[in-house]
């Protein structure tokens, strides 16, 4: 008789890895904090520095901009560098951006601290994913995925009842100042208590060095379908509820659908609220069946298209309020459907490339929600404020990830199929 030995390697869990992870965990919540502030400041923000709707939703534009072009060089230097070191940079730096935000006087020098904000932004959430794959066993990443995103998303709720309200209390530069100090205590934690990985094991040093390693590193992780098909699944499902809370979401109510202000909040709060369920019901269900991955991806994106289709044709002055809430619960899901774009890259390379695999994944959100922040704009200066024409440029991208998905899954699955039938002839049995 013989019995399977487990996977060399794979981290025990525990305690000590809750610990762990839960600080880089708060790092990241505290990024996407300082990420969405903007969120609900952006009319404010519009007065404070004069612009219009193009300008304004270049703020957010610029911010994913520098987001989405470090994703891949992130995630070679978290394979290079280790957590602990990139986490570091991150914190740093979107604090510097923060604080400088709070202080700027004028649009040029806002325009650069949010650039600062979104490079330091950049390095927190592959970080907090690698942190997850050295300290968790496998078979928990799609949850532990699911609650990291979790924590982001409770970072956004931070936003709309906290920042929001100090904004409105204390006035811009003591609201941001005073959020910055929430970077300074992440750091002290990080400094003294983060480890990269636990004892005995720790990751084979890399081999190789220089630019010919970076493009293989990046290549490989290419040729991988599943790695595409993730970057495409996040294309697609997460920018609809980004755009919104990230900018859009609290005019598209106040001035489109004359809602006030605080009644607006309430229904950006309703989408983390509905984020925050939703992934701990996506996390356990892909953790359990990874044959749903698709179909959640696919029926939220189907969701959220009609919801958004039904509210902005709706034939009345305003869509009622039942239809903005049933819209803000789905919009919701777009969060957790997007992590599963990472069960798709994650399982498609091995352990050195993970950080650059899921750099590729996370960067295709990013570069869905800037483009669409800057069609919405564009398209409302260009319409005279017709919210209608200017969010039909979701329905666009949509279209695009969806065809993307559909000529990358059956590659992805044929693929997965080999790759697990090549693990079982490679299974070690030992005699007992």
């Amino acid at each position: 008789m013989s019995a399977p030995v487990g996977l060399p390697g794979d981290p025990p869990g525990g305690r000590r890895a809750v610990a762990v992870w839960g600080i880089g965990v708060a790092v990241y919540f505290v990024a996407v904090i300082f990420r969405t502030s903007l969120g609900v400041a952006g009319l404010d923000a519009a007065d404070r520095f004069h612009v219009g709707a193009s300008a304004l939703s270049t703020f957010s534009i610029l911010q994913l901009l520098v987001y989405a072009g470090m994703q891949i060089p992130v995630g070679l230097l978290v394979d290079r560098l280790g957590t602990k070191k990139v986490l570091g940079i991150g914190v740093v730096l979107f604090t510097l951006g923060q604080l400088g935000f709070a202080f700027s006087p004028s649009y040029g020098t806002a325009l650069l601290s949010r650039a600062l904000l979104g490079c330091g932004d950049a390095m927190t959430f592959i970080s907090v994913l690698r942190l997850g794959t050295r300290w968790f066993p496998a078979r928990r990443g799609p949850l532990v995925a699911q609650l990291a995103g979790l924590a982001g998303m409770a970072g956004n709720l931070v936003s709309t009842l906290v920042i929001a309200r100090l904004l409105h209390g204390i006035g811009w530069t003591a609201a941001f100042a005073g959020s910055a100090l929430a970077g300074v205590v992440v750091l002290v934690l990080l400094l003294l208590f983060l480890k990269d990985h636990p004892e005995g094991h720790a990751p084979p040093a890399p081999r190789h060095q220089g630019a010919a390693y970076v493009r293989r590193q990046i290549a490989a992780s290419w040729r991988e379908p599943g790695t595409r098909l993730g970057m495409w699944v996040h294309f697609t499902t997460q920018f609809p509820a980004m755009v919104f809370l990230l900018l859009w979401g609290l005019p598209f109510l106040v001035e489109a659908q004359g809602l006030s202000r605080a009644t607006a909040g309430d229904l950006l709060t309703l989408v983390v609220l509905s984020n925050m369920l939703v992934g701990l019901v996506y996390g356990q269900v892909v953790a359990r069946h990874h044959g749903a991955r698709l179909p959640l991806a696919l029926g939220t994106v189907a969701a959220s298209a009609l919801l958004w289709a039904a509210t902005l044709a709706y034939p009345g002055e305003h869509a009622p309020m039942w239809l903005l809430i049933v819209l803000c619960a789905v919009l919701g899901a777009c969060g957790p459907a997007s992590m599963i774009g990472f069960d798709f890259s994650r399982p498609a390379n091995p352990p050195e490339r993970q950080g650059t695999a899921s750099g590729i994944t996370n960067m295709g959100g990013f570069v869905a929600s800037m483009t669409t922040l800057l069609a919405v704009g564009v398209l409302l200066d260009a319409t005279g404020d017709d919210y209608a024409v200017a969010f039909s440029s979701v329905f666009v991208l949509q279209a695009v990830g969806i065809s993307q998905i559909l000529r990358l899954r059956r590659r992805a699955a044929r693929r997965e199929r080999e790759r697990l039938v090549a693990s079982r002839v490679e299974t070690v049995h030992v005699p007992v």
